[in-house]
């Protein structure tokens, strides 16, 4: 998802306590034909079945939604055909997802699939809310085992079952430093010589001298860190325990207490006194794309991934590019960003499994969900490849009428792109995908409920460091023996125990040893 810096992907992280992943729009290759109109998966559906309909959730994060209706009906012109299903959707406003989450299951109505995200994944399942999806997927799913790849299913088990599937999209995130165009152009800055923090440091030397009245550094959204955006270890979900160099031997140390950290500190205290920083880092409420419009901004670090620099020149209005800083990893925060699963209390199960194979299989539905109806909401773009569209003249994403996020959705690689995006942009993400090292953790989840009380406090003692520590604001000198010692008090170490012994437990049944 994964930009995760975007306005769309930073409203569903808040939701769901997640990353960022998210997706980078749509667009992409079509690949793995449609399903049959007998049906879907392994041996599908009956050829001939009552047509019932199921309920479909997933958030949005823009009220532009006039034409869901003329959506759903061409949906389910296609699900009625091949798996004899209508589906009613139910976009949920974002901001509003986990409350209506809450009520719908505590109110028993009527949901059949669902959108699951980040840490509510491991709550639902340990509430009993999700169904094991292992047989629905063996007799149903061929679909979605082909097009997601074995090691990505199996970074979604608990106790070694799997509740849900992740959306096929960038499954792993690597970090780097996105930067102005014109200005590197300006300044000659050789941008395959940058590969360290040194190097970025010398490249904000070089803003800081030619380009007085441009802050060389921002944060990559308001409300973050630095090291939110240069991540180095495995945060195995909350960063109460973290897996360094996602590794480690699968021992978890205390984030705050390696040198590792205090390094990364001492760099940005630096840049911070060197005046490359942006003064109020740690309090801006100013977005980054507003920056940047307004000239007052160089760069910014942030995760990357295929096609990011198109994704934040399109967002920011000014032409960007990106060089990465740390190699692609894939970790279990990076594929649970964005799943689907089967509620416990639907009465439709099987056909839930059949639409949500077709989510996977079906070129004509993925589009319909990321783009709206051809013609209407979109159109073939002129002398490019099959696979690029365009708005319709006088449209944009704003008033055609139809936007949603398609990193939400099911397997992206059978999405269009839109023009001006990079038709080769799944190619490549897929390319990436297969490139991304996992974590020796990859599949693990943290279940928090025996720790609630120590995680509520060590949060508020988090909120209260992190960003004056991580944008460099304060010395770390003076602050960070402090912050250790709150977290002590807090509790973090009991934490620490607690998923320790979980990781152990975890890595018995896996192929992590």
């Amino acid at each position: 998802m994964n930009k995760s810096k975007t306005g769309a992907a930073g409203l569903l992280l808040s939701v769901a306590l997640v990353l960022g992943a998210c997706s980078g729009g749509n667009g992409g290759n079509a690949g793995n034909g449609d399903v049959s109109p007998e049906g879907s998966g392994n041996g599908g559906a009956p050829a001939e079945r009552k047509v019932e309909e199921i309920t479909v959730a997933f958030p949005i994060v823009t009220t532009s939604q006039q034409d869901l209706q003329l959506v759903e009906d061409a949906i389910n012109v296609i699900s009625e055909e091949k798996i004899q299903t209508k589906v009613k959707l139910l976009p949920i406003n974002a901001g509003e997802w986990a409350q209506r989450m809450n009520l719908i299951f505590s109110g028993g109505e009527k949901l059949d699939l669902t959108f699951v995200s980040g840490t509510m994944y491991s709550n639902m399942v340990a509430k009993g809310q999700l169904i094991p999806l292992d047989e629905l997927l063996d007799s149903q799913g061929e679909g979605i085992r082909t097009a997601v790849e074995e090691q990505y299913l199996n970074g979604t088990r608990i106790g070694g079952k799997s509740y849900a599937v992740p959306t096929v999209r960038d499954l792993a995130g690597s970090y780097g430093l996105t930067m102005r165009k014109d200005l590197v152009d300006k300044h000659g800055i050789d941008i395959a010589s940058i590969n360290t923090l040194d190097d970025v440091a010398n490249v904000l030397k070089t803003i800081k001298a030619g380009e007085p009245n441009v802050v060389p550094l921002i944060p990559g959204a308001p409300g973050q860190s630095f090291r939110d955006n240069y991540t180095f270890y495995d945060p195995l979900g909350d960063h109460m325990g973290v897996l360094p160099d996602y590794d480690n031997g699968l021992k978890i140390v205390n984030l705050y207490e390696t040198t590792e950290y205090k390094s990364f500190l001492d760099t940005i205290r630096q840049w911070y006194l060197d005046g490359y920083i942006l003064p109020d880092a740690a309090t801006n409420k100013t977005t980054t794309f507003e920056l940047l419009k307004s000239g007052k901004a160089f760069g910014y670090l942030a995760m990357q991934k295929p096609g990011f620099a198109e994704q934040e020149t399109k967002s920011s209005g000014v032409e960007m590019v990106t060089k990465e800083l740390l190699a692609p990893v894939s970790t279990t925060t990076n594929v649970t960003a964005a799943m689907w699963g089967i509620p416990v209390h639907s009465k439709q199960q099987d056909r839930a499994m059949d639409f949500l194979n077709l989510l996977y299989t079906d070129k004509d539905i993925v589009n319909l969900f990321d783009w709206g109806i051809e013609g209407t909401h979109y159109i073939k773009a002129e002398g490019g490849p099959d696979n690029v569209i365009a708005y319709p003249e006088g449209k944009d994403a704003a008033s055609v009428g139809y936007n949603m996020l398609g990193w939400v959705f099911g397997n992206q690689f059978l999405s269009y792109v839109m023009k001006n995006g990079d038709p080769d942009i799944w190619n490549k993400t897929e390319a990436f995908n297969k490139s991304a090292k996992p974590s020796k953790a990859l599949g693990f989840v943290f279940d928090a409920s025996a720790v609630k009380t120590e995680v509520a406090a060590v949060s508020n003692v988090v909120t209260q460091y992190r960003l004056p520590l991580e944008t460099g604001s304060v010395d770390p000198a003076k602050m960070l023996p402090e912050f250790v010692e709150k977290l002590k008090s807090a509790g973090l170490d009991k934490i620490i125990a607690e998923k320790q012994k979980q990781l152990d437990e975890w890595a018995k049944t896996s192929s992590a040893q």
